[in-house]
């Protein structure tokens, strides 16, 4: 047998060399070109997003105490009209009942002080002593008067010694109801083009529910049947809880726009409701962590005496704040403290100026107005409502604490 011939591999044999360098060589320049084409630069890092700043805080409410009390007999239209004219946010009447139920604007229901009554010989007999919440008075009570009988009464100035410019004004004004209020608030609100609120007191409420005249369902009711109040704001205060605690229930979620607010005195005193339930507990507890957390349960906020916010020290100067706004706030509750005045019988002695008791210091006024708001409270009382109106909007805007 013949052996293959060799030649056919001995030719392959260059050409498989030849294709093997070839290959290299392509291997090679491919990775010298990889290597000096330039890289493209890294994408930079995204920027960690940016916190959305923080809205500014709303300005402190401007809340006419008893209306323009300052300059107008408390509790008249008069008084309510003045503080609208001045700049207050809300108008705040205190309410009490007549005789036939209805809600009427007074400080107290005892009105020998702040009417004419004591001089009209047809209504003599009706001078009583009473206890109202565990104090003896002695005068006149609304209710002991239908509304048409208090309305031939004419309202007079209650402080004439502090305020005597306002006793041109005695026997000038009727007893308002809480209805003419209402219809007082929504004309302004439509003549002025901004929304005028009203923040309503009920004084003595345990009281009248005891002689069988309740006024949560009265005023609940007043406040369903008027177009303004079911829309504007309104906050309802009580100085007792169990009031509080009714309006919360028959309000449901019915009203968004009617906030409660727990009133707060003097730290050593306590509600009526309380003492009267046998409860030992004072102001002292509620102005605490615990007893602030409690009042949001059926509130929501406080209107503590303003020395609960900014105390004054043993010369009567204006001290350091205490911790309550921030208590407040973190309880989710606001806090709107009474109340300022322009005369020198209720300002700190380091704010007062020249002159007697009487004497109005507008700056002190506003200088105390400024160390609430400095303090974060959400809003303030005030007899005169120009000032706290010019102590607010002339104020830098200060960092309000949480």
């Amino acid at each position: 047998m013949s052996r293959p011939s060799l030649f056919p591999r001995l030719a392959w044999q260059p050409a498989a060399r030849l294709h093997a360098a070839m290959s290299a060589a392509m291997l090679a320049t491919l990775l010298a070109g990889c290597a000096t084409q330039p890289v493209p630069p890294a994408a930079p890092a995204a920027e960690p997003p940016q916190a959305e700043p923080a809205p500014p805080r709303p300005k402190p409410l401007v809340i006419g105490h008893r209306g323009a009390s300052a300059l107008r007999p408390e509790h008249t239209l008069a008084a309510y009209t003045k503080a609208i004219e001045d700049g207050a946010d809300l108008i705040e009447p205190d309410l009490v009942v007549t005789r036939d139920g209805v809600l009427v604007a007074r400080h107290e229901n005892e009105i020998g002080g702040t009417t004419n009554v004591a001089t009209l010989p047809q209504f003599a007999e009706r001078k009583r002593i009473k206890v109202i919440d565990g104090e003896r008075l002695e005068g006149w009570f609304t209710e002991d008067f239908t509304l048409a009988e208090l309305k031939t009464l004419r309202a007079r100035e209650r402080i004439p010694k502090l305020r005597p410019a306002n006793a041109q004004y005695d026997d000038k004004f009727e007893i308002p109801t809480l209805d003419e209020i209402i219809a007082l608030a929504a004309n302004a609100s439509r003549r002025s083009g901004r929304t005028i609120g009203l923040y309503i007191e009920t004084k003595h409420p345990s009281y009248f529910r005891g002689i069988g005249l309740p006024m949560e369902e009265k005023l609940v009711d007043a406040l369903r049947a008027n177009a303004h109040t079911r829309r504007a704001p309104v906050y309802l205060q009580s100085f007792e809880t169990a009031n509080l605690r009714a309006l919360r229930e028959r309000l449901g979620k019915s009203m968004p726009n009617v906030k409660l607010v727990q009133l707060i005195g003097n730290a050593s005193k306590a509600p009526a409701d309380w003492r009267l339930s046998g409860d030992t507990r004072r102001y002292a507890d509620m102005i605490k962590p615990l007893g602030l957390r409690e009042v949001a349960t059926y509130a929501d906020g406080i209107g503590p005496e303003r020395t609960h916010v900014v105390p004054r020290d043993s010369a009567g100067a204006l001290g350091a704040p205490t911790a309550l706004v921030r208590d407040a706030h973190a309880a989710g509750l606001v806090v709107h403290p009474y109340t300022v005045r322009p005369e020198n019988a209720f300002l700190p002695k380091s704010l007062r100026g020249p002159g007697g008791d009487a004497a109005r210091h507008p700056a002190g006024m506003i200088r105390e107005v400024r160390a609430l708001v400095d303090a974060g409270v959400d809003g303030f009382f005030t007899d005169d409502p120009a000032l706290g109106r010019r102590a607010v909007d002339s104020a830098p805007g200060p960092a309000r604490p949480e």
